[in-house]
């Protein structure tokens, strides 16, 4: 439910100066308008002169760092920032968290939680700090806290936190293909948002009754208007204007591929992409002659199985290569968890394939007598 802004604010500024703060960020800015650093970041420290009030500015190309002392100085700083068009803060005490968004009417769509840990989850030795999202976070709530959840979803969020630049500033359009349920969809909304990055998220997924569940969610978390759905297939669902970041999480056998494809064809500058199955070039191997010297890899059904799977995985990796992007494939979630453990990790540099990285990938497809269906649809797209 939106608030008045300056109602807000005013929680906002009591919360910057409580001696509880632990962290506070302000990033982004309000429509038609533009702040004149863009973030800032406070959080209290202790000096040989006593308790400070630490404000890290960056207009984006350089960092400026000041110590404020409590009273006057700290009041007029603090008022200073709040002047500033921002659009988004997050601000985090030892006691609460909140958020705060200027909705493009002006008003302020804020969420409020205490910061609290689920009973279950008891606390040794702060480990809350273990996780990028605190396991007593109210999203847990809204989409589910299993011990396995959470692990996955910390694993994604570390994934996504080595991906993205640390000095990241300005607003991040992302796209979920293949959301399912959504639930990394909307970790990932609020790690990056607590980042204090301007985000506009959304997510695609086939079924029609998912967009609707998941849009109801958004509304739930006072989300709707960064967070949206659409239902549409990978390869064709309208998504305006083009990502930044394109995810692709558990998406089954060659819809990975799909992703990875509109993925290049939007010059997106990161990509990650969790495989689920690789029956394509399973198959193929199954219908072909085993090379020599590699009988013995494919004789037995589950090597070839797995052989497929780090074959499909590889290639993928090179075909990013072979279209600008530095691409790495790592691991997850601990395969002590899920079999399914693989990331395709890719940030695009723009750099031309050498001679030697197209030869090396033609060799190998041809020795195999493969053929990737990510290859084919770049193909297409080369070819439209």
């Amino acid at each position: 439910m939106p608030e008045p802004l300056d109602a807000a604010l005013t929680e906002v500024r009591a919360l910057l100066l409580d001696p509880a703060l632990t962290r506070a960020v302000a990033a982004g800015r309000r429509r038609g308008q533009r702040p004149s650093v863009v973030r800032a970041e406070l959080r209290p420290v202790v000096l040989k002169a006593g308790a400070r009030l630490q404000i890290s500015t960056s207009d984006g190309s350089r960092p400026y760092t000041r110590n404020v002392a409590p009273g006057a100085e700290a009041d007029s700083a603090v008022d200073a920032l709040l002047a500033e068009p921002f659009g988004n803060w997050h601000v985090e005490t030892a006691d609460a968290t909140l958020q705060l968004r200027v909705t493009k009417s002006g008003e302020a769509q804020v969420h409020r939680a205490a910061a609290t840990r689920p009973a279950a989850e008891p606390v040794g030795h702060d480990r809350a700090k273990e996780y990028l999202l605190d396991p007593g976070d109210p999203i847990f709530a809204e989409i589910g806290g299993s011990a396995a959840k959470r692990r996955q979803v910390d694993a994604f969020l570390r994934a996504l936190a080595a991906t993205l630049p640390e000095e990241l500033t300005g607003p991040l359009r992302v796209v979920d293909l293949g959301c399912g349920n959504a639930y990394l969809t909307f970790a990932a909304y609020r790690y990056l948002s607590g980042r204090g990055l301007d985000v506009d998220l959304v997510g695609v997924d086939v079924r029609e009754d998912q967009r609707r569940r998941n849009t109801e969610l958004a509304e739930r978390l006072g989300w709707a208007d960064r967070v949206t759905f659409v239902a549409g297939t990978i390869a064709d669902a309208v998504v305006e204007p083009t990502p930044d970041l394109v995810l692709a999480l558990h998406a089954c056998d060659t819809a990975t591929d799909e992703a990875l494809a509109r993925a290049v064809r939007w010059n997106a500058r990161w990509v990650l992409a969790a495989p689920c199955c690789h029956h394509d070039l399973a198959a193929q191997l199954r219908s072909r002659p085993t090379p020599a010297p590699y009988e013995l890899l494919t004789r037995q059904g589950i090597l070839r199985e797995r052989f497929a799977d780090v074959l499909t995985d590889a290639l993928r990796a090179g075909l990013l290569r072979l279209h600008g992007y530095r691409a790495e494939v790592v691991e997850f979630v601990d395969s002590r968890h899920t079999p399914r453990n693989l990331l395709v990790r890719a940030r695009r540099t723009g750099a031309a394939p050498t001679e030697g990285q197209r030869a090396e990938y033609r060799e190998l497809v041809d020795q195999w007598q493969v053929t990737p269906r990510l290859a084919a649809l770049l193909a297409e797209d080369a070819r439209a």
